[in-house]
């Protein structure tokens, strides 16, 4: 069966489409879901679908899959969790990849994912729009290509799997316009070999920060690391377990909270008093504070050492910035040559999401996403949850399954009504 149907918009439908939203471009008719953002979400929902025999389109503005890791991260960066956390459903990594696979393994492993299931997404269309049409109940989705041109796509289930990174956060600070060195955000990061006997600052803790910063004096920079709230930081791994694994065993017998308390107790007695170095503690648990507001611990592999040493200088909030120095609220005024911003990301869901009542204006589910990935009118999203990748990946066969479900039992209706339509014709041409 066809995946879409490549024409000029059906007689019926152009009937029933609102008569101000008639759209002179491409049209394309899919008989089945859309699915925006070919990153590791838009993949396992596209394998999921694939193992049910349900067509589907993967729509992406980049030219690659998974741009994010392709085209926006450092050189030197590793999944922070063990490989068996971050592999997507059908498909496990190749058992020569080590336990923390490199950035570079890992594009590798989503490129081998999308070959073995025959995945193509549809490159270079940035999303213009997406409107769910209640006049003929079917999502209508335009894009922009490269070349310039539009199409819109016409379908019944819109999945939104773009996911909470999908733009860089670039906080205003006063007289930044006025410092006039370099500044970055993290995600154009890729080494610290050019920042050699600079002093760089770098202006997050999380583990973006952490890392830039690290690897900032692998390469004999002198990294000021900003810390303007406070932060969980955890070893990578407890008694040569991954801390991530320990919790989830653990949280299986015991309250998060009781976890909570056993991972500060062991962080404490790995890493000692990270206060003493500018480091404060949340006064809510790390995994409590992950599922109620998304922001993940540091994992720490080997930042926290080079701050004890002061090799990464921990400074307070920014005040203001003016030509090369930095001036912190505490008075103290340092001279720097770059500016690295590890100020994360967000969602771009509402920018092109024309429907307020799914997302909110930071770009997540809001109430009728009640389990975070199915919403209304054929409505999914994947990705969102702020469960990293393993929430992800079992977000994206609840998806799946529900469209599957669906899309299997419309097939099986339409076969039942031509085959009474078809005895109904034998009966007539008998008489």
């Amino acid at each position: 069966m066809n995946q879409y149907c490549n024409s000029p918009c059906s007689p019926l439908m152009v009937h029933e489409l609102e008569q101000e939203d008639l759209f002179a471009g491409r049209c394309i008719l899919v008989n089945g879901p859309v699915i925006i953002g070919a990153g590791p979400s838009g993949l396992a929902v596209g394998a999921g679908l694939k193992q049910q025999g349900v067509p589907f389109v993967i729509l992406d503005r980049a030219n690659c899959i998974a741009s994010l890791w392709q085209n926006r991260t450092y050189d030197r960066l590793k999944l922070h969790l063990p490989r068996q956390f971050c592999e997507l459903r059908y498909f496990p990594f190749p058992q020569n990849f080590p336990e923390y696979p490199t950035k570079y393994q890992f594009i590798s492993y989503l490129e081998s994912y999308a070959k073995n299931f025959e995945i193509s997404p549809r490159f270079n269309e940035s999303v213009h729009s997406a409107k769910y049409d209640e006049t003929c109940g079917l999502w209508r989705v335009k894009t922009v290509c490269r070349n310039g041109s539009v199409i819109e796509y016409i379908c019944r289930w819109l999945v939104v799997a773009t996911g909470e990174n999908a733009e860089r956060v670039v906080p205003e600070f006063e007289g930044l316009e006025d410092f006039g060195g370099h500044i970055m955000h993290a995600c154009d990061y890729k080494t610290g070999e050019v920042y050699e006997g600079k002093n760089v600052l770098v202006v997050g803790c999380g583990n973006s920060g952490m890392e830039v910063s690290l690897d900032l004096c692998h390469h004999n920079a002198s990294p000021f690391m900003v810390v303007r709230s406070s932060v969980h930081v955890l070893p990578r791994e407890i008694l040569g377990k991954s801390t991530f694994e320990l919790g989830v065993s653990m949280m299986k017998w015991l309250s998060i909270d009781v976890v909570d308390k056993i991972l500060l107790v062991a962080a404490r007695l790995l890493l000692g008093n990270i206060e003493k170095y500018g480091l404060k503690r949340p006064s809510i648990g790390p995994l409590q504070l992950k599922n109620t507001e998304g922001k993940t611990p540091v994992l720490d592999i080997g930042a926290l050492q080079k701050i004890k040493t002061g090799d990464i200088k921990i400074v307070p909030a920014i005040k203001k910035f003016s030509q090369g120095k930095v001036e912190f609220v505490n008075g103290e005024i340092q001279e720097i040559d770059c500016i690295i911003l590890a100020t994360g990301y967000c969602s771009n869901v509402p920018s092109w999401l024309k429907e307020s009542e799914f997302f909110s204006r930071e770009g997540f589910p809001r109430s009728p996403f009640p389990n975070g990935w199915k919403g209304k009118a054929g409505l999914y999203a994947v990705g969102f949850t702020k469960r990293g990748l393993s929430g992800a990946s079992l977000d994206a066969i609840k998806v799946s399954q529900d469209i599957g479900k669906i899309w299997k039992e419309e097939i099986k209706q339409k076969n039942q009504s031509v085959a009474v339509a078809c005895h109904r014709r034998n009966k007539l041409s008998s008489f």
